[in-house]
């Protein structure tokens, strides 16, 4: 929208001095919001034109008066053009300020951040899952080293974000902090979310990352083979940890499940399916979405096998899991024993669920088939 300034100068009767003068006030409209300004001069009514908005007549003293008058209504134009040449939107608020010398106070980027942390610290086991709030307060943390390590400085105004800030953060992530490509994407995807609410509160008049691209490359990830999987189940191990890490491991690819949906089931979870079968029934911790999982034979038997476990009776867990940290370590060195040259992580069993999954439902169609044949 084109903004309309108009300046124009009128007396204010109510105030008339001894010398029987009245003051001159400016009045400036900014889009239909005005406000006055005193001049700091005074002027008989009868030598004042309402008209003109000046002093009449061609005196010393009119001469002297309407120039201070046309300097005063050139600083006005002269803010105008101030604003727009730091590229600042212009409002009657931000006019205002930038014409009596007033600054808003610096909005600075770590308190905001905080603040969005705080906030989503409030909500998590609402909307928000705990690894959540640490991706971002990791996010954050990577942010106050950037700025001390490129600027020397621990907190930054807003308004300085630019492109070339972002390009130097980025280049930080990549070559201070050792991050692949993907795990930097994610963190200045987390940072133009801040950035993001900087903009939808009007705090910002210019997205840095306007022109800003980044690309998440696909990975390429090892997954077990059913030959693999069949080696770890037969393995004997001298040790009860290791035997525990793998069946949880066996557990988890002949369920999809994540660790940390693991780590949550109670007999709760466990109810009969449709097709009269044990199924599991939990809500993604990521993606907070119902999972139906049909409970396999063999998952079964891991259950079972656990389940007069001291920490399955004491906390009524359907299973008695490890800590993620100590769950990766002993993964390791069951991949060792077990002679896997694959690196065992929790993703690497997803391809495997998905066989699985495709062969229980074929084996679901047949005996639904199959009930229907003797029920005819």
């Amino acid at each position: 929208m084109k903004t309309k300034i108009t300046v124009l100068y009128y007396l204010r009767k109510s105030k008339v001095n001894a010398q029987a003068q009245m003051p001159i006030y400016q009045r400036i409209t900014i889009n239909g919001q005005r406000f006055d300004v005193s001049t700091g001069l005074f002027v008989e009514e009868r030598k004042w034109s309402p008209e003109a908005s000046k002093m009449k007549g061609n005196t010393e003293e009119a001469r002297l008066i309407n120039g201070r008058l046309d300097m005063m209504r050139a600083i006005v134009y002269e803010t105008e053009k101030k604003l727009f040449m730091n590229q600042i939107e212009i409002t009657f608020e931000s006019f205002k300020n930038e014409f009596q010398g007033k600054k808003e106070r610096a909005r600075m980027l770590i308190p905001i951040f905080q603040e969005h942390n705080r906030k989503i610290k409030e909500l998590v086991g609402q909307e928000y899952a705990p690894g959540t709030l640490e991706r971002y307060e990791t996010s954050l943390k990577h942010t106050k080293n950037f700025l001390f390590w490129k600027y020397n400085i621990t907190d930054i105004n807003i308004e300085k974000i630019d492109h070339p800030f972002i390009m130097e953060y980025e280049f930080y992530l990549r070559s201070e902090r050792k991050c692949a490509n993907n795990t930097a994407v994610k963190y200045i995807k987390n940072f133009h979310k801040i950035i993001n609410q900087c903009l939808a509160n009007g705090w910002l008049n210019k997205d840095p990352f306007s022109n800003y691209k980044a690309k998440v490359k696909e990975v390429v990830r090892d997954f077990l083979s059913e030959a693999e999987i069949e080696q770890m189940i037969n393995k004997e191990f001298l040790s009860e940890r290791l035997e525990l890490v793998r069946d949880i491991f066996i557990f988890s690819c002949f369920t999809g499940l994540a660790y940390i949906d693991v780590k949550q089931l109670t007999l709760d979870n466990i109810a009969l399916g449709i097709d009269g079968d044990k199924w599991i029934f939990k809500n993604r911790q990521k993606t907070d979405t119902a999972s139906k999982i049909p409970l396999l034979p063999m998952a079964q038997e891991i259950i079972d096998k656990y389940a007069e476990h001291p920490v399955c009776k004491n906390e009524k867990r359907l299973l008695p899991i490890l800590t993620n940290q100590k769950m990766n370590a002993y993964l390791k060195e069951i991949a060792d024993v077990c002679e896997i040259k694959k690196e065992l992580t929790w993703i690497c069993k997803r391809k495997l669920h998905i066989k699985l999954s495709y062969i229980f439902v074929i084996n679901l169609i047949v005996k639904f088939f199959n009930s229907c044949i003797i029920q005819s």
